[in-house]
């Protein structure tokens, strides 16, 4: 394990990222706090004594590599990343350190992998968008589902949230994603990004047990139709939401998450069930859990430790399914998520 290197983390006081830093100060790594506001850095060092403090803005570069002097690894967690990914990523590859970040803004994150290929493979580092619930966690078990197919005709990612409420990051995340889009909805389809104004269906998932049958809303697109395709052979990606939590993060008057246990998590729960196929067979992969912006956690720090040791498989931009093993990485998440893969040889109707 790389404990005791220093790790910044950029919007540290942000709801997700309060998450990560509990987590790096629980597997042994010095955080660095850093973001926009230094107030918001202050009260958040107050909780954890010691604590370096270094504020810096996306548009000050030389603020920016005061934030990461000295770090082995960023992790951004910073939205909108639409405004963040690209600086705190040059700040990174500037350093000459690993970049993480847990966007789930479709468009950010696939101006990721277009604006920093060829710069981090030439560098010989590692720079790892979408490392989050959405967009990370999805394709991994997409990945660990595929095992020894080198290809699949489409990839189905069911998100089985009992109830979605979205963090303020989460809303301006989605006000800027919907400004990119002119206020059209996304797909991918016959191997690329496709924008519509058709109406989402909404239909039945055959979730496992516990969760059982739930009503989803069809093409609820999320970050797996970047990080899937990135590295996988699949022309069909698509992504569906229970109908509870779409309603959630889309009301303008739900709350934000609310903690009911001693670690900060809030009582959502999910279930992520993945379905590839592949001519007559297909394959299956479920994560179970608890709090999506929680889970996010150990998910980026765990990628961290990794990179920083050197169990992975690339260099460049690359997601988790394709730098890490996946699923010896989903066995590492146990104490977080439930992970259960089936085989069938015959596709469900």
């Amino acid at each position: 394990m790389a404990t005791g290197q220093m790790v910044t983390v950029y919007g540290a006081y942000g709801h997700t990222g309060r998450f990560v830093v509990a987590h790096l100060l629980e597997r042994g790594f010095v955080p660095v706090l850093s973001g926009r506001d230094a107030h918001k850095l202050r009260a958040l060092a107050d909780e954890h004594p010691g604590s370096d403090v270094r504020p810096a803005s996306v548009d000050d570069p030389v603020a920016l590599d005061r934030a990461l002097a000295g770090a082995a690894a960023v992790i951004n967690c910073a939205g909108p990343f639409a405004t963040t990914a690209a600086p705190v990523a040059e700040a990174a590859l500037r350093a000459g350190i690993p970049y993480v970040d847990v966007a789930a803004e479709i468009e950010a994150n696939a101006d990721t992998f277009a604006r920093f290929a060829d710069r981090a493979r030439a560098a010989g580092t590692v720079v790892l968008p979408a490392m989050a619930f959405y967009g990370g966690l999805g394709d991994l078990l997409v990945t660990a589902a595929m095992g020894d197919w080198a290809t699949a005709d489409e990839a189905h990612i069911a998100y089985g949230l009992n109830s979605w409420e979205p963090t303020d990051g989460t809303r301006a995340a989605g006000k800027v994603s919907a400004e990119r889009r002119g206020g059209r909805r996304v797909r991918f389809t016959g191997g690329q990004l496709e924008y519509h104004d058709d109406a989402l269906p909404t239909l039945e998932w055959p979730f496992p047990a516990p969760v059982g049958p739930r009503a989803v809303i069809g093409e609820f697109t999320m970050a797996d139709v970047v990080t899937v395709p990135s590295h996988l052979s699949v022309p069909e990606v698509r992504t569906y939401m229970t109908v509870e939590a779409a309603g959630g993060v889309m009301a303008p008057d739900t709350p934000t998450p609310s903690a009911v246990d001693e670690l900060g998590r809030s009582a959502q729960t999910f279930l992520v069930d993945v379905v590839v196929r592949s001519g007559g067979m297909e394959r299956r992969a479920s994560a179970s859990g608890r709090d999506i912006y929680a889970v996010t956690a150990p998910l980026a720090v765990e990628a961290v430790d990794r990179i920083l040791t050197g169990r992975t498989r690339t260099v460049g931009v690359a997601s988790a399914g394709e730098l890490f093993d996946a699923a010896d990485f989903l066995k590492a998440l146990s104490p977080h998520i439930t992970h259960i893969t089936h085989i069938s040889l015959e596709p469900r109707p």
